[in-house]
């Protein structure tokens, strides 16, 4: 199982400072929160950034992730390179991506490391595709079975991912937690100033 933190977006609706170094008031920054959560849940994770976010790029190394830089205009150019990356980690013994990939945003930091380990689960257990769902509504990460790998390398756009999961909308296994992380994103300083229970 691979993770894969998508963290090469130009957060234009937060302003001119860098939103993913931004400190949440554990004292993290936006990005390492959410990076830890995900590696907690899969120890192998890639972390995809624009090549000029070398603070955040440190960061992550540091805390244990693969990076790769990507000269991203859309959601779907990043997810395709790590996509394409991981095969550095699929083409050895170990066969790394055997189960799939388990896809996270980085201005998603509040995600409980449990609810990312029972995606990663289902994946492993035969899922095709394994979303979670809090109060009825969809959320984050997305886990994809290793048999979705060439339709995920193919996407362009600014969707991501949201083209396959509509083209195969009734293999998708909900799965319901009870973490109101999975919806929760920073794409602006307000909803950093938002309190979280």
């Amino acid at each position: 199982m691979i993770g894969i933190l998508l963290a090469a977006g130009f957060s234009r609706r937060f302003g001119s400072s860098n939103k993913l170094l931004q400190t949440l008031p554990d004292g993290r920054q936006i990005g390492l929160a959410a990076a830890e959560n995900l590696i907690q849940a899969v120890p192998l994770t890639i972390a995809v950034l624009r090549p000029d976010n070398k603070e955040l790029a440190e960061l992550l190394q540091n805390a244990g992730l693969e990076i790769v830089f990507c000269h991203a205009q859309e959601m779907a150019d990043s997810l395709s390179t790590a996509i394409r990356y991981s095969a550095n980690f699929t083409d050895n013994s170990s066969n790394q991506a055997s189960g799939g990939y388990v896809i996270a945003l980085a201005d998603m930091p509040y995600i409980n490391p449990l609810t990312i380990s029972t995606v990663a689960q289902e994946i492993s257990a035969g899922a095709a595709i394994a979303v979670p769902t809090y109060q009825g509504q969809r959320g984050h990460p997305v886990g994809f079975s290793v048999r979705f790998r060439n339709e995920l390398e193919q996407l362009s756009g600014d969707e991501g991912a949201r083209s396959i999961l509509k083209r195969h909308a009734d293999e998708i296994k909900l799965l319901a937690c009870d973490d109101a992380g999975i919806l929760a994103d920073i794409d602006t300083p307000a909803d950093l100033a938002k309190p979280r229970s």
